[in-house]
């Protein structure tokens, strides 16, 4: 726990160096302009979701732990590369293998978990690597900020390179992990069974759903805020950092009851119902006035982030669970391909819906998340009668005392 605690941290660093200041490299120093780095992104994230599900095969094939710190070095190099770019040519040349490397790494850190890890406690292990994520990318985003004050080449070529560093530090460390052991190979039927696994592929479609609230957060509500309503712009930040604290402080806690696939679909359901309601509170502020308005808004906020909370949890369980012993790599990064999609769509569809149909948009947003919710036990039930093979059994109860 203390190497991917201490990875984690590193590597999220860099992330939130990237994250800030990523865009503003592309158009302001290398070139692009904003309509060519918007379609860069848009390919870049594509081919690390098609990559997702094989590059799981490979870590499980290949080895976990050998992927994962393959898969960082690879990112190292590919983002140091980036200060050679001139073109979205250039880009895409560079960012198309670092998008692979970077699903390669993905689904091979939640193989590393799942065989390094006791099943019981899995879950646990990534709430407190997303907790340990947000700090990570809180603090890169504030050394982000110093480079862009600055709004130099230098300045940007510095925060670059932090990041690649990053990468390798967070490699060294994770190779000091112990060995995961390789999946044998399947002499009969096909390689990729997670994407035939149709039970699986239901809860993922069901999970990308809800993963659009990503976007109604990072997009929908501060555009939301700041032309359908009349509260302070700064409102905006404000809702920002109380979900990034919540999300370090709760997300453990949040966690709990969710170790298995049951569990996880219980939480999803719940996921969905806070959704709509933290829906239906930022419709009624469109129409507020002032301290009204704001109140509204900051109780839909503390109950969208109660229900990220449970949304991130409940993935972790039900995928961990679903996926056969030799195969958490490739189910891991099917599972990814859920998410992927839906903060691909999600800035198109939740700013359609919400900021420009207004209160009524927020309401079938809002009934979306509540049915892709109470879909979710379902599926989990179907997909635990077709598993073609024996689920880990859960830790055995305390012994009663007399």
């Amino acid at each position: 726990m203390r190497l991917l605690v201490a990875a984690q941290l590193v590597n999220t660093l860099g992330t939130g160096m990237w994250m800030t200041a990523g865009a503003l490299f592309l158009t302001r120093i290398a070139g692009l302009s904003v309509a060519q780095t918007g379609v860069a992104l848009s390919i870049t994230a594509l081919a690390c979701m098609v990559a997702s599900a094989p590059m799981g095969y490979v870590a499980d094939r290949a080895g976990a732990r050998g992927v994962l710190v393959a898969g960082l070095v690879a990112q190292a190099i590919g983002t140091a590369a980036f200060a050679l770019v001139g073109s979205v040519w250039s880009y895409l040349l560079i960012g198309v293998p670092l998008a692979v490397a970077d699903a390669a790494q993905r689904a091979a850190k939640g193989a590393v978990i799942a065989g390094a890890v006791p099943a019981d406690k899995r879950v646990h292990t990534r709430a407190y690597l997303r907790s340990v994520t947000n700090v990570g990318i809180a603090a890169g985003a504030a050394l982000a900020g110093i480079g862009l004050a600055v709004d130099t080449r230098p300045a940007y070529l510095a925060l670059l390179f932090g990041d690649a560093v990053t990468y390798l530090v967070a490699a060294a460390l994770l190779s000091r992990l112990d060995r995961v052991p390789r999946a044998a190979r399947r002499d009969d039927g096909p390689r990729l069974i997670a994407l035939r696994d149709r039970p699986f592929l239901a809860f993922v479609a069901l999970d990308g759903l809800l993963s659009t609230h990503f976007g109604i957060f990072e997009v929908a509500l501060p555009l939301w805020i700041a032309h359908r309503t009349d509260a302070p712009r700064w409102l905006i930040a404000v809702l920002f950092l109380t979900n990034t604290t919540a999300v370090v402080l709760l997300q453990v806690r949040a966690s709990r009851g969710t170790d298995e696939p049951r569990g996880g679909a219980r939480a999803a359901r719940r996921a969905g119902l806070a959704l709509f309601a933290a829906c239906a509170l930022y419709a009624l502020s469109g129409p507020a006035h002032h301290a009204v308005t704001i109140a509204l808004l900051v109780a839909g906020a503390l109950t969208h982030v109660g229900a990220e909370l449970w949304h991130a949890a409940s993935g972790w369980g039900i995928s961990y669970g679903l996926a056969p012993p030799d195969a958490h790599g490739q189910y891991q990064g099917a599972y990814a391909i859920g998410m992927q999609l839906g903060q691909m769509l999600a800035p198109v569809v939740a700013t359609t819906l919400a900021v420009g149909w207004g209160g009524p948009g927020w309401i079938v947003l809002g009934a979306a998340f509540a049915l892709a919710g109470a879909a979710m036990p379902p599926v989990v039930n179907w997909a635990l009668r077709n598993r073609p093979f024996v689920m880990e059994p859960e830790p055995d109860p305390a012994p009663a005392t007399a």
